[in-house]
């Protein structure tokens, strides 16, 4: 009988032993997947009022970012903290995302020169790229979107990269991802010749989730509709750059839109006032208020945008979640709604 037993224990060892040798390696458990879902994007400034904005609202984006942590002007590569008004609104903006199953993050902004001081150093950058992951692990946070606005080349006819852009992006990627939070970027329409036109090179593409296209702020771009600073003309300019000429892939690029209008002089309004000024205001992209002209996108513009994301893009963005209206009027509704998504 023991001869027996201990025949049988040595078959099932060498079985277990084959089968170990067979099983394929298992994947880390925290290797980082990108999200490749069609996203609907919206920034919140800190000067905004969270109470702005009702609970419905939050079930018509996918992400929602809050504007912004500033990047220290000593250009010693830290970061200034919120104030307390500040970081009272981000964490009711980041509990209100919870709720809503919203994926919340900070986006980091400052002057142009600070952020090529930075990342022209090795110190400072890596710093600035260990503060950044800091504030995002303590927070938990979901991701950040890096708002350097913008990095350049070194004249409007220069179409070599930016090199310490690059050198940015890839190592706060790599930490970022390392600790399965997402990476996004706020870029340059691309439409017009300037020094910042070329500076992101493909090789950023692999570093960077997605990247949050600024469509807007381009007044005159369209001889047609010279007062809108955000056409439909423009955009499709934008994405044939973006997608075409510097071959962003399709499921990286966000359409970008703007939820206010600007007047000839620059100066902007809420698309919520344009419509208190009247309601009729929804349909079109030019409206007087208070004497004054303001170029904006109405919601046919809106969806219009929509759609052509669907078809070409992998998202739609929205500057910023206060300016909108929240009932028939709203422009994050129209755009759901083109879209198809339910809310």
């Amino acid at each position: 009988m023991k001869k027996h037993l201990l025949y049988l224990a040595t078959v099932l060892i060498f079985l277990a032993s084959c089968s170990k040798k067979d099983d394929p390696a298992p994947m880390p458990v925290d290797s980082y997947v990108s999200d490749k879902s069609f996203k609907v994007v919206a920034y919140m400034p800190g000067y905004r009022d969270p109470a702005l904005i009702p609970d419905a609202k939050y079930k018509m984006i996918t992400h929602l970012f809050f504007a912004f942590l500033n990047i220290n002007p000593t250009a010693d590569g830290s970061v200034v903290s919120l104030t307390a008004t500040e970081q009272s609104r981000f964490n009711v903006l980041k509990s209100k995302a919870a709720q809503n199953n919203v994926k919340f993050g900070i986006s980091v902004m400052g002057a142009e020169s600070i952020f090529a001081t930075v990342a022209g150093n090795s110190a400072t950058r890596a710093k600035f790229v260990a503060d950044l992951v800091s504030f995002v692990k303590a927070n938990d946070l979901a991701g950040l979107d890096m708002d350097w606005e913008y990095p350049r080349t070194t004249s409007t006819t220069d179409v070599n990269p930016n090199a310490n852009y690059t050198l940015l992006m890839k190592e706060l990627s790599a930490e970022l991802h390392k600790a399965n939070k997402f990476l996004s970027a706020a870029i340059t329409p691309g439409v017009y010749a300037s020094s910042n036109r070329h500076a992101i090179a493909p090789e950023v593409y692999q570093y960077v989730d997605f990247f949050n296209i600024m469509q807007y702020d381009g007044s005159g771009y369209d001889t047609s509709e010279p007062l809108n600073h955000a056409s439909y003309k423009m955009t499709e300019a934008s994405l044939n750059f973006w997608l075409g000429t510097k071959g962003m892939p399709k499921e990286k690029a966000i359409l970008g839109m703007p939820i206010y209008g600007k007047s000839a002089t620059g100066s902007s309004i809420t698309y919520a006032a344009i419509i208190a000024a009247s309601k009729a205001n929804a349909d079109v992209n030019v409206a007087t208020v208070s004497g004054v002209a303001y170029g904006y996108n109405g919601m046919p513009t809106i969806k219009q945008k929509a759609q052509l994301a669907k078809d070409k893009c992998n998202g739609i963005m929205f500057w910023e979640f206060g300016q909108d209206t929240n009932d028939e009027t709203s422009l994050i509704k129209a755009a759901n709604d083109q879209l198809g998504r339910t809310y």
